[in-house]
């Protein structure tokens, strides 16, 4: 039984890796195609005041700045979620414990981005949540298999 729970923790701590990866892809197209994702215009109308369209007509240097802050957060989360799956895929599936600890980092990422953006639009902050409720979840199905084997090695 343990090892199914361990199974089903590090499968679908992949699920929502690869639920990361493509939402940072959607992300970063769209900031090509239009500057700024659809799922953020909420968020940024919250936080500036005013829309990213209006914002684009009357300082069209601030629209380039936001979307140059929106790739570099994009590229930033795209290094977290690599890691992150790397983290899951090899060490944590394999049961090293020091992988389980490890994979508790990407939990700032994911609480900072619900503070700070997500929690201005429903949108987001619902997709934010699934990170925020899963990643502890899983880990925690996860955990008597990577504690029990590595008590019986040490």
């Amino acid at each position: 039984m343990i090892r199914v729970l361990h199974r089903i923790g590090w499968i679908g701590l992949t699920v929502v890796d690869a639920f990361l990866v493509f939402a940072v892809a959607a992300d970063l197209t769209a900031d090509h195609r239009d500057g700024l994702p659809a799922d953020h215009s909420g968020a940024f109308t919250a936080l500036a005041g005013q829309s990213f369209s209006q914002v684009r007509q009357g300082a069209p240097g601030v629209a380039r700045y936001v979307t140059a802050l929106e790739v570099g957060y994009a590229l930033h989360e795209l290094t977290f979620v690599l890691l992150f799956l790397v983290l899951v895929l090899i060490p944590l599936r394999r049961g090293q414990r020091w992988a389980w600890w490890a994979c508790w980092a990407v939990m700032i990422a994911d609480l900072g981005y619900t503070f700070t953006i997500a929690r201005h639009d429903s949108t987001i902050l619902v997709r934010s949540l699934i990170a925020v409720i899963a990643v502890p979840l899983l880990l925690a199905i996860s955990a008597p298999a990577v504690f029990r084997r590595a008590l019986v090695t040490t």
